[in-house]
């Protein structure tokens, strides 16, 4: 079975990128995409977030190699509460995509806890509460 580092040199390699390239577009260090696809050094939620939106490529294929749609992701809808919610937190458009990916991660596994139609204020505080963890847990 291959490790998401695997996964994520297979997706590179075949869109034709560099190490250098990737970490580039998904702000992240070279040497540190490196230890994740050739040491299998451990990779944050918020960080494998960015590798896939920058990949395009689904966030579950590069967490467990499953997914429908193993290397591709769909076009990517912003709900309107989103959008409001990003305008007012003053979020990039990729921390807004990489907020709407958290909430749909947490949808697959606990669709019965969470509402259909997120509100503004959901979703701040939502982004509230992932700032709060990435500083607790890094």
């Amino acid at each position: 079975m291959s490790t998401v580092g695997e996964r994520i040199r297979e997706v590179r390699e075949a869109r034709g990128w560099t190490q250098e390239k990737l970490a580039g577009a998904a702000k992240i260090s070279k040497s540190f995409l490196s230890e994740v696809e050739n040491k299998g050094k451990n990779i944050s939620l918020d960080l494998l977030l960015r590798v896939a939106t920058a990949l395009d490529a689904s966030v579950e294929y590069l967490a467990t190699g499953g997914g429908d749609e193993a290397k591709s992701r769909k076009s990517i809808v912003i709900p309107p509460e989103l959008s409001q919610a990003a305008e007012q937190l003053h979020l990039s458009f990729q921390q807004a995509i990489d907020l709407l990916e958290a909430y749909n991660s947490v949808v697959a596994r606990r669709s019965t806890r969470l509402r259909a139609n997120p509100s503004v204020v959901d979703w701040e505080k939502l982004h509230h509460e992932l700032q709060r963890l990435r500083k607790n847990y890094g």
